[in-house]
């Protein structure tokens, strides 16, 4: 990040925005700076099972955006690490992926250490891991990867390996209590590698050598005697968790709502290895449009795919910033008014002082390098002009009436709206071309709208909009509509098919005067 001036830190450091917040608790552990002037680290973490989906986005996004705080607010260096948790052990086979019945052979075993299924690269872990990457690069992402295969294997992690197993039995006071009855009977926060089967073994340990990292446990009716160091072994989750974090020097990490326990028994097990919880954030998750938590085996989300088929990244990071304490729905029928959102959004940030610019989300977004040029049509305007071309809409057809509207606009000139009109294009056929349907006007409605087309006919071509939509607010009071928003329903429903719909001025122009009066003569004759 470039040098801050001192306006936008002395705002920084006021501000109530939560990156803000967050990033304040995180400078205070250290007010001095962190010791050695080693960079203050924020990590995010990944389970390598799957492939990465919108809730990594999420974290990653909103983790970057503390960490531009951080550096905002003070000049300190900061690292963002995106662990990889592929050491775990395979517990199902995923519905999405080929050769499941290679997968169901391998059970139980480290991800790092299973067969590709796609074949492409030297493990399971390894596939998903560079997708990841990918992904996370796609997005522009700055970060460090960071694989717990190779932080066990390499020995990166037996000091902290060594420090659970000295004090193993105050992380056992820790977890049994938090345990069923059953699971107690077996629990330990090592789990040994299987050197028969190479199954991550769940199974009660003895420790034999602290120092040495040497412990005894049951494989398959034999007892034996193993090293937890190098990538022998790994930890259960939260001791995992705990150790990583210490091991590390990880300040910040936050996660979702789903997690505060394991974050909770974490923390104090950090503390017994002689660390400290990061400090940290805990989100709420996501909903579908039901209210019900998003969950991908029932396939009741969006995609992060399916909303950048829909709008531009920067809506979607405008939509995941604000309010993460706050549950949020996530489906198609939002994207519209959040696109909007953003780009106004994005208009008012030109004319703020630095203390109203941090406060807006468009600056967590683009870490303070807002794009100052503006569209010249709104997206639901956009979407309204698709949906009355029909199914026959393309892009090239919406750039034509765009010249009614803005002359010298050209995707050449306006790449940010040649891409919104793609988006409009695909919204308006998947999402909604299926749900438009035209009525019949009332007869009130009917008189209306010939008064409205006789008052369009005797307009210039150079009328503006804003004349337009006062004519259009005219015919509304002269019949008699009250409220007078029940004549603007009207002209939606009859004109669009739509309940909802844009300020009839500013389609009126972009749509064209003679093509707007075709639209009254065909819903007259119904």
């Amino acid at each position: 990040m470039s040098k801050i001036d001192s306006a936008r830190r002395a705002a920084a450091l006021s501000s109530k925005a939560w990156p803000y917040q967050e990033a304040a608790r995180v400078l205070k552990r250290y007010p001095d700076g962190k010791p050695g002037g080693e960079p203050i680290l924020l990590e995010t973490g990944y389970g390598p099972s799957g492939l990465p989906h919108i809730g990594t986005f999420n974290e990653v996004l909103r983790t970057t955006m503390v960490r531009r705080a951080i550096e905002e607010m003070a000049d300190v260096p900061t690292r963002l690490v995106a662990f990889s948790d592929d050491m775990d052990g395979l517990r199902k086979v995923p519905d999405n992926v080929p050769n499941g019945d290679m997968l169901r052979a391998h059970l139980g075993q480290p991800l790092s250490r299973i067969p590709d299924p796609y074949d492409t690269h030297e493990s399971f872990a390894a596939h998903n891991n560079a997708r990841l990457r990918t992904f996370l690069d796609r997005y522009g992402f700055d970060y460090e990867f960071m694989s717990s295969t190779e932080q066990y294997e390499s020995g990166a992690f037996d000091d902290a390996l060594r420090t659970v197993l000295h004090r193993y039995d105050k992380i056992m006071d820790i977890m049994l209590p938090t345990l069923r009855e059953e699971r107690r009977a077996t629990y330990s926060p090592v789990l040994p590698i299987s050197r028969k089967t190479g199954i991550v073994l769940q199974v009660p340990v003895e420790i034999v050598d602290a120092d040495s990292g040497i412990v005894r446990f049951a494989d398959d009716g034999d007892i034996v005697e193993q090293s937890i160091f190098g990538g022998q072994a790994k930890l259960q989750w939260k001791a995992d968790w705990a150790m990583r974090w210490v091991a590390l020097g990880v300040d910040y990490e936050m996660y979702g709502k789903d997690l505060t326990d394991s974050g909770v028994q974490s923390g104090r097990i950090a503390k017994v290895l002689g660390g400290r919880k990061p400090e940290g954030m805990i989100y709420e998750l996501f909903l579908d449009a039901a209210g019900e938590k998003i969950s991908k085996s029932k396939g009741n989300g969006l995609s992060i795919d399916d909303w950048l088929s829909y709008g531009p990244q920067d809506s979607l990071a405008f939509y995941i910033y604000r309010d993460p304490k706050a549950a949020k729905q996530l489906h198609t029928g939002l994207i519209p008014k959040i696109i909007d959102d953003y780009f106004q959004m994005r208009a008012n940030y030109v004319e703020q002082d630095w203390d109203k610019r941090l406060g807006n989300a468009v600056h967590h977004v683009h870490g303070g390098e807002v794009p100052r040029d503006s569209l010249p049509v709104s997206y639901s305007l956009l979407l309204n002009l698709v949906g009355v071309m029909g199914a026959e809409a393309e892009e090239d057809a919406v750039w034509a009436y765009l010249k009614n509207y803005a002359p010298d606009a050209s995707p050449q000139s306006e790449p940010e709206l040649d891409a919104l009109i793609g988006h409009a294009v695909r919204y308006v056929k998947e999402i909604v071309a299926p749900t438009l349907e035209k009525r019949a006007p009332t007869a009130q409605e009917s008189d209306a709208l010939r008064d409205l087309d006789a008052r369009l006919a005797k307009l210039p071509q150079s009328v503006q909009a804003e004349d337009i939509q006062s004519v259009v607010y005219e015919v509304g009071k002269a019949h008699d509509f009250d409220p007078l928003r029940s004549w603007f329903s009207a002209l939606y429903e009859t004109l669009l098919g739509s309940p909802q719909g844009p300020r009839m001025g500013s389609f009126i122009s972009l749509y064209g005067m003679e093509n707007t009066r075709r639209l009254i003569s065909e819903a007259l004759a119904k």
